[in-house]
């Protein structure tokens, strides 16, 4: 599917279509539908793309006309991902951690505002 996703321009489309490779940029002009439609398919399995469309059967045999291979489904699509051990703290203890150098901020702006508070009464 790598390969195939390289293929996406106007002057080199190729699109999978039920696990069949097309390379259909020479019918991206005469598609009826537009060369965008074709375009949006490239880059990934377009199967379902290209049943929703509602193709007729005689679509379905000029496809055939533009195979050049089947897709290769031996490697993965998606690469094997590296699992982590979690860290065994506690949840609420990481709040605090994050929110203790932080404290000081809110304080002084309170205190600042209660002794502004408290002068402008004073002078009422």
């Amino acid at each position: 599917m790598q390969e195939v996703s390289q293929h996406n321009t106007k002057e080199d489309c190729w699109i999978v279509v039920d696990g069949k490779v097309y390379d259909v940029t020479s019918y991206l002009d005469e598609h009826p539908g537009g060369d965008d439609v074709v375009l949006a398919a490239t880059a990934k399995d377009g199967t379902d793309d290209f049943e929703d469309a509602g193709h007729s059967k005689s679509a379905k045999e000029l496809l055939q006309d533009f195979c050049i291979g089947e897709l290769d489904t031996s490697s993965p699509i998606i690469p094997e991902l590296e699992i982590f051990e979690k860290e065994t703290r506690n949840y609420s203890q990481k709040v605090l951690e994050l929110t203790k150098p932080y404290w000081a901020v809110p304080v002084a702006i309170v205190g600042i505002s209660v002794v502004v508070g408290f002068l402008y009464l004073r002078k009422k």
